[in-house]
């Protein structure tokens, strides 16, 4: 990039930033993952709603909650339209799908947060070649799928009012996907893997404002951890959970979702490359005891 047209572009980012408007207007986005009552891909497509974009794809494997989903959403916010999609994030036809609809009807494609995803607690000696095959595919092919083909469509300009290359690809990774010790062998190994490819793939895209960032969210209630936060409030033991990280406490699908929406705005534009851990300070540290540093 020429010295010149990089200054150009800050010039261009210190008025975006220096403006007053919705984050996101005009934006069209696609979630996956949204079908979860409890879930960081539900949680998102409100968080995004509420910086104004045009258009928000809500999608899941099946349609379980994303038409009420949608209706709530355009009820509270009625400028957004959610549209409500089965999608399989890990088959590239689905993906592929749902890409082409957006950029056939709205022109663009700017935001693609890649959240599908599965976890299991079994130890290693509980794992074969099927179980990590699959924890693969769901976690780690699904995220290869968002960055291989939304990249593309990110480019894309001269429709739906679009008059330059960029976007934001956002993928679920976790800290189990940092360090050890936050996850099963086969689902720790899957999020390295989203990590890495977020990281690969920003510099894939080099020069084209598109941006790749991993969202590695620490222990945060969402459907996919119920179980264990139902469990500890059963034994009255609830207070106790998060309680290694110096937060002291587990976090909520919102505090996830408010980053991944500033991540999809043009106020992180600097951002990128990046496997950011939004856990409470979990992962800033090995164990600690208290009074007792070396």
């Amino acid at each position: 990039m020429s010295q010149n047209t990089a200054n150009d572009r800050v010039a261009q980012i210190t008025a975006h930033l220096a403006a007053v408007g919705p984050s996101l207007k005009d934006k069209v986005c696609i979630v996956t993952g949204a079908g979860s009552i409890f879930g960081i891909g539900r949680a998102t497509v409100y968080s995004l709603a509420q910086r104004g974009p045009k258009v928000i794809y809500a999608t899941d494997l099946g349609l379980d909650g994303l038409e009420d989903l949608a209706k709530d959403v355009q009820a509270k916010y009625p400028g957004v339209q959610v549209i409500p999609r089965a999608v399989n994030a890990a088959k590239t036809s689905d993906i592929t799908g749902v890409i082409d609809d957006a950029v056939s009807k709205f022109g663009r494609l700017d935001v693609f947060f890649a959240n599908a995803g599965i976890a299991t607690g079994n130890s290693l000696q509980a794992e074969d070649e099927e179980s990590f095959m699959t924890m693969m595919r769901i976690n780690a092919l699904s995220a290869f799928l968002a960055c291989r083909y939304a990249g593309p469509a990110m480019q894309i300009t001269g429709k739906g009012g679009k008059d330059r290359s960029g976007g934001s690809i956002i993928c679920t990774a976790s800290v189990a996907g940092i360090r050890s010790g936050a996850g099963s062998p086969e689902y720790s190994a899957s999020k390295a893997a989203v990590i890495n490819l977020c990281q690969t793939s920003s510099f894939q895209y080099a020069g084209t404002d598109v941006r790749v960032n991993a969202m590695c969210p620490g222990l945060i209630e969402t459907g996919m951890t119920k179980s264990t936060f139902d469990y500890a409030r059963q034994k009255g033991s609830a207070h106790k959970i998060g309680q290694l990280n110096p937060t002291r406490r587990y976090g909520v699908a919102a505090e996830i979702a408010n980053v991944v929406a500033f991540l999809a705005s043009d106020e992180a534009s600097y951002v990128n490359g990046q496997a950011i851990a939004v856990d409470g300070g979990l992962s800033a540290s090995h164990p600690v005891v208290p009074g007792r540093f070396h």
